[in-house]
């Protein structure tokens, strides 16, 4: 961890301490997981832990600022967590080249304060909302598609992804990237975006009425964005859930992936 806990880096953050002691576990290295880490990185945060089963191909270089051409191939939580190190010597990162699954997700988000979702499987994100609302731990979800962008915090006691759509579309309802596209400044604003929901919740600047949340939805052709206010629903099974739910097959995780 870089810098000494007494000592405040960041004298324009609100309890900049708290920020860098804060451990963070970021869900995919790629077209969110990049900018959400550099932001947080920026921020002050402690600790990064960034997990991705994935390897870094040519077709990411355009939109995963970490990776570069001499990293097609390698681990992508590896190449990002090298990237993080040569822009910031001093923070404490831990890759993770495997997949977050039903065997190792409790006891991850268990060891961070704060999960950053930055995944590319719809039912993925349900999944890794579910393991928030059993674990307590907050989670803050994205999406991309096209020209479109979205970013939820699930925080202890608030709306859940199932509050908000219900379950899991069926394969054929969301396009693939190939299909629609996805424009890598857009997914770079949605992961900024998902960092600044997770350094309010860390810097104790939060606010809202329990069991509310805000939906951050951005639209890249007209630079326009709106908040939709996310009530819990009282009849949600996500909100109820008692243990750790399967995770996804293949065929279940339609991607687009960022």
């Amino acid at each position: 961890m870089h810098g000494s806990p007494d000592t405040d880096h960041h004298a324009r953050i609100p309890h900049a301490t708290r920020i860098e002691r804060a451990r963070v576990l970021v869900v995919g290295a790629g077209g969110l997981g990049c900018p959400a880490s550099l932001a947080l990185a920026q921020g002050g945060v402690g600790h990064l832990t960034l997990v991705d089963p994935d390897r870094v191909d040519v077709t990411n270089l355009p939109r995963q600022l970490w990776h570069r051409t001499a990293d097609v191939g390698r681990s992508k939580a590896e190449s990002a967590a090298a990237g993080l190190l040569r822009a910031f010597p001093g923070l404490s990162v831990e890759a993770l080249p495997e997949r977050l699954d039903a065997g190792n997700a409790e006891g991850l988000f268990r060891a961070h304060d704060l999960v950053v979702d930055a995944t590319d499987g719809v039912a993925t994100k349900f999944f890794l909302s579910d393991v928030a609302v059993l674990t307590g731990v907050p989670l803050v979800y994205g999406g991309v598609l096209r020209m479109q962008g979205q970013a939820l915090r699930i925080d202890p006691g608030g709306p859940c992804l199932r509050c908000l759509y219900e379950d899991v579309p069926p394969p054929d309802a969301v396009p693939t990237c190939a299909q629609a596209g996805v424009l890598g400044a857009m997914a770079g604003l949605i992961g900024a975006v998902q960092a600044l929901l997770a350094l309010e919740l860390l810097a104790g600047a939060a606010s809202g009425p329990r069991g509310q949340s805000t939906l951050h939805v951005l639209d890249g052709e007209t630079l326009e964005g709106r908040a939709v206010t996310v009530t819990r629903a009282p009849d949600c099974p996500g909100c109820a859930i008692q243990s750790l739910p399967p995770f996804p097959s293949s065929l279940e995780d339609t991607a687009c992936p960022t």
